[in-house]
């Protein structure tokens, strides 16, 4: 966590967002209207209840239509400009969201900034932020701005016409003044703290709960979707607890400032008493400083109090803003440690830059795939580490060996969506440095399913018919398509809802089957299909590898490594 101090409106704000430039300028000007106001009303006031104490002919209303009429005026005037903040407030903090939201999606779904094996581990962190998390600036933009703009305005302005009105009351304002700032300089530094961490726990509650959520599917099919209750249950308790502590906080640093402006006021109003009784000031300067004495504390007290409904929205801007603009050096929380270690460059990476410049191009004559001292920083490790193999063009490689090994990261280096922090890829004699579009076949695990139609999945990867039809007879997903409601163009949902499990492989497989693609990277494919549909998977394999393809498998089950050629067990990797 960073403790570099941070403004009061971050200026990264200002600068990526044009909504809250022209907010905090509509604020500041509605600011300096209500000062004005608070000050013609003050002089309002003051001047009607001395004249009625002091002068006997000025107690009737048209004696004091004047001063009713600019009391009135202030009045209205300071009313419908807080209206109309209130009114803007709401509409920019919204367009303000939207405006940090887009512009983050964009970065993060931009290769070029974040890779999609970062995006895959931060996934959790980075769901909270952009929904629940980002939410909280609302608060932020329409209590707290306002509030710190008429610290601004309002109070110095006070401070100078009592100082014109009353020395004495501004000499004690000015010296009692600094108490509410350094309290909630000292209350905030413990609940930014609080906040950060409790934002920090959502962030792992959430990233918790979107894999039980994403494991429901498996869950059910062994009869075990029960288990997880007992944990979601725990979490909730968690996310319970964490804020209920940051509203004790709360609520208590808020009674705190009352309390101490509260006292402040108090001692500017006994002074004013005494001398008063003593006949050292008059009663108009007496009345007047009184009136203005409160308004002086209250936009601080303001400040303090929003200050910590915002808090939780700032912490949010900060991440959504680091995203953006990225300080030097800088490294996300939960992989600081991994990258460190990563800064070691092996003899193999250390080639130059301008030779890992190169595009990958896999052609019919070359697919062969190489590691050589491959290893990549997963959040719990290196995973894999010192990979050095070779994957033979027209053979079956397979990739095994036990979880979090590295197995389906391998892949993705091969595919050019992660760059290894060690050694190098080479497909044939080019090294890896970016997505081969065109060039691979890659069947994940899960399999990829846009929404739409069956064809337009199956058109993914520019197959012509012919291909298409001979790799869905191959793994049986001709007999799918005819169960389907609308053959080939039945529409699907969003990672394949509309079909089943088993469904989706078998599109996903001939998908992959179909492609003109030489190199072909296989994660499970196997995985939903009972004995007879992954002899027919293999042995379509075993066809793409004799026509001079390179199939590259991970799996670990026995049919698929009794059709290998060559096989790589990661961990110990022995090939």
């Amino acid at each position: 966590m960073s403790t570099t101090p941070r403004p009061p409106i971050d200026p990264r704000l200002l600068r990526r967002s044009p909504s809250a430039r022209r907010y905090v300028v509509l604020t500041s000007v509605m600011g300096v209207v209500t000062a004005a106001a608070v000050i013609v009303g003050a002089v309002a006031i003051a001047a009607i209840l001395s004249e009625l104490v002091t002068d006997p002919g000025a107690r009737s209303v048209d004696a004091q239509q004047a001063h009713l009429v600019m009391l009135a005026v202030a009045f209205v005037v300071r009313v419908v400009a807080t209206l109309f903040q209130d009114r803007y407030a709401h509409r920019a903090s919204a367009a303000v969201i939207a405006e940090l939201r887009g512009a983050a999606l964009r970065t993060l779904t931009d290769p070029a900034h974040t890779s999609p094996r970062d995006l895959q581990r931060r996934r959790g962190d980075l769901v909270t932020v952009l929904t629940r998390g980002l939410e909280g600036l609302g608060p932020y933009l329409t209590s707290f701005v306002p509030s710190l703009v008429l610290s601004v305005t309002v109070t110095p302005a006070v401070i100078v016409v009592m100082a014109f009105t009353d020395l004495t009351s501004a000499v004690i304002v000015v010296v009692t003044l600094p108490l509410i700032p350094v309290f909630m300089v000292l209350i905030g530094l413990m609940t930014r703290h609080r906040t950060r961490a409790r934002l920090d726990a959502m962030n792992r509650q959430a990233a918790q709960l979107l894999d039980l959520v994403a494991g429901i599917p498996t869950l059910r099919a062994l009869h075990r979707a029960d288990e997880p209750a007992d944990r979601v249950s725990a979490l909730g308790q968690a996310n319970r607890r964490s804020t209920m502590g940051a509203l004790r906080i709360a609520f208590l640093s808020g009674a705190v400032l009352e309390l101490l402006a509260t006292l402040c006021v108090a001692v500017v109003a006994v002074g004013i008493g005494l001398r008063l009784v003593y006949g050292d000031m008059g009663l108009y300067a007496g009345i007047l400083a009184l009136i203005l004495a409160p308004e002086v504390y209250l936009p601080l007290r303001s400040v303090g109090t929003q200050f910590h409904n915002s808090e939780a929205g700032r912490v949010a801007a900060d991440d959504v803003l680091a995203i953006l603009d990225p300080p030097v050096g800088h490294v996300h929380p939960s992989v600081g440690h991994l990258h460190a270690s990563s800064a070691q460059p092996t003899s193999v990476s250390a080639q130059p830059t301008s030779v890992r410049a190169q595009s990958t191009s896999v052609t019919a004559q070359s697919t062969g795939v190489e590691f050589v001292g491959v290893g990549i920083v997963d959040r719990d490790g290196w995973a894999p580490r010192g990979l050095t193999a070779r994957c033979e063009r027209g053979a079956i490689t397979v990739i095994t060996g036990d979880n979090g090994t590295g197995k389906s990261t391998t892949l993705q280096a091969i595919a050019g969506l992660i760059r290894p922090d060690e050694g190098v890829v080479l497909i044939g004699d080019t090294p890896v440095s970016g997505p081969a579009v065109g060039d691979i076949a890659w069947l994940a695990e899960p399999p990829v399913v846009l929404p739409g139609s069956v064809a337009d999945n199956l058109s993914l990867f520019d197959a012509d018919r012919s291909s298409i039809d001979t790799a869905a007879r191959a793994v049986g997903f001709d007999t799918v398509v005819r169960e389907l409601p609308d053959g080939i163009d039945t529409l699907i949902g969003t990672g394949g809802v509309g079909i089943s499990a088993g469904q989706r492989q078998r599109l996903a497989l001939t998908r992959v089957l179909a492609s003109p693609a030489r190199l072909l990277l296989l994660d499970e494919p196997t995985a939903h299909l009972d004995d007879e549909s992954e002899a027919r998977v293999m042995d379509a394999l075993r066809a793409r590898a004799a026509a001079g393809d390179t199939v590259i498998v991970v799996s670990h089950r026995p049919a698929v490594l009794a059709c290998a050629e060559r096989v790589i067990e990661m961990g110990a990797v022995r090939v």
